[in-house]
């Protein structure tokens, strides 16, 4: 959308058809949402009737507080649109960009000329294979990228895995977004469209290195049970969905751009959904790679040039919120230190609103917590 706004030409394939879900926590933080408005897009996430939110509220190990995120953007909502709202939104917008989509088209192999890639080779379903060229090709294709597949883009930063986590949906009535945690599990709900209401439980691999507890639908009601007001809720609702999720979810960075490609969202980093940070981290980084291609397109760098500087600059923004959510995503018990730190947060409104902002990618972990207290 963002190239073809500025007049490249841009191809655009995916093997999906469109509305199509995708697992996802789908929770869009502030900063996010801003960028979807610069976009002109936000009005669209209203009109699918996703309700706004403006507050965070958790529970961590009895330590209960609420807060409102920073917004220096200037967007004080999130909102957690279906990821068959937003992405028929977001292709909606890059075909009314001048786009050319074809979707059901599956990738079969990136086409080389040397060692850079100039385009790839696929088809249709039921359709001629064939080979598509390009100046640079972009995998926003997933934790399983099929181009950082192809260009054996090598892991250089990894952590383990923190947790498996799943979630469906309930006929529940949310306003907010909600954390709830206990040592070696957490849970996690906020508002959706159609009045539903998305509910994850997150098992730490620490305390549960198989995965998930046995049968995943009465681990689930197990899980919850940690959380009674949740668990409450949760047991007098309609499950309106089947359940989605993942076990024990990597967390590191690929390389992300060389000689003719790039890499933006889960197929350059992914990282654990505690933190609910994924779709306004890919945001950011779509939004680095096109203002470098733009500054190719206009002659002032060469496309390696431009390649490399959207690698570094990614990591530069992503490699602090990373080291973050791994942290959060342990669920240990907490560590006299921390757990004094929390209780000051909860008995101050200020503190609270800062600690919101933490996830929310607004408020640097320095600003509340001393060296060593996250380690």
């Amino acid at each position: 959308m963002l190239l073809s706004r500025n007049g490249l030409r841009v191809l655009l394939l995916d093997k999906a058809h469109f509305p199509s879900d995708t697992v996802s926590t789908h929770y869009l933080h502030q900063s996010g949402v801003a960028r979807l408005r610069d976009w002109g897009l936000l009005d669209r996430i209203v009109a699918s009737g996703c309700p706004p939110m403006t507050e965070i509220a958790w529970d961590i190990e009895g330590i209960t507080f609420a807060g409102h995120p920073p917004s220096p953007d200037g967007a004080p909502h999130a909102f957690g649109p279906r990821r068959t709202v937003l992405d028929a939104i977001l292709v909606e917008a890059a075909i009314e960009a001048g786009a050319e989509f074809r979707d059901g088209f599956t990738v079969k192999e990136l086409l080389w000329d040397d060692e850079r890639v100039v385009g790839v080779r696929g088809r249709s379903h039921g359709g001629a294979t064939v080979d598509e060229r390009a100046k640079v090709v972009i995998g926003a294709d997933g934790l399983r990228s099929t181009v950082a597949a192809a260009v054996d883009a090598e892991i250089y930063e990894e952590a383990a895995a923190r947790t498996s986590t799943y979630y469906s949906y309930w006929s529940i009535q949310l306003d907010h977004l909600e954390f709830h945690e206990r040592p070696g599990i957490g849970a996690a709900a906020f508002p959706t469209n159609d009045g539903l209401s998305m509910v994850s439980v997150a098992w730490s691999t620490r305390a549960y290195p198989s995965g998930v507890p046995g049968n995943l639908e009465d681990a689930f009601k197990e899980g919850l049970g940690a959380f009674p007001s949740l668990h409450e809720r949760v047991s007098a609702a309609e499950r309106a969905a089947r359940f989605a999720g993942m076990a024990h979810i990597p967390n590191h960075f690929r390389r992300s751009a060389g000689p003719g490609w790039a890499l933006v969202g889960d197929a350059g980093y992914h990282k654990d959904p505690a933190a609910a940070e994924g779709i306004t981290d890919a945001f950011r980084a779509a939004t680095l790679l096109v203002e470098e291609l733009l500054r190719w397109a206009a002659g002032a760098v060469g496309p390696d040039e431009a390649l490399a500087t959207y690698a570094r600059r990614r990591d530069e923004a992503a490699m602090p919120w990373f080291r973050w959510a791994v942290r959060a995503a342990t669920f240990d018990p907490l560590p006299p230190p921390l757990r004094q730190l929390l209780e000051a947060v909860a008995a101050n409104q200020q503190l609270a609103d800062l600690f919101c902002g933490l996830n929310a990618e607004t408020v640097d972990s320095t600003l509340l917590f001393p060296p060593g207290v996250l380690d």
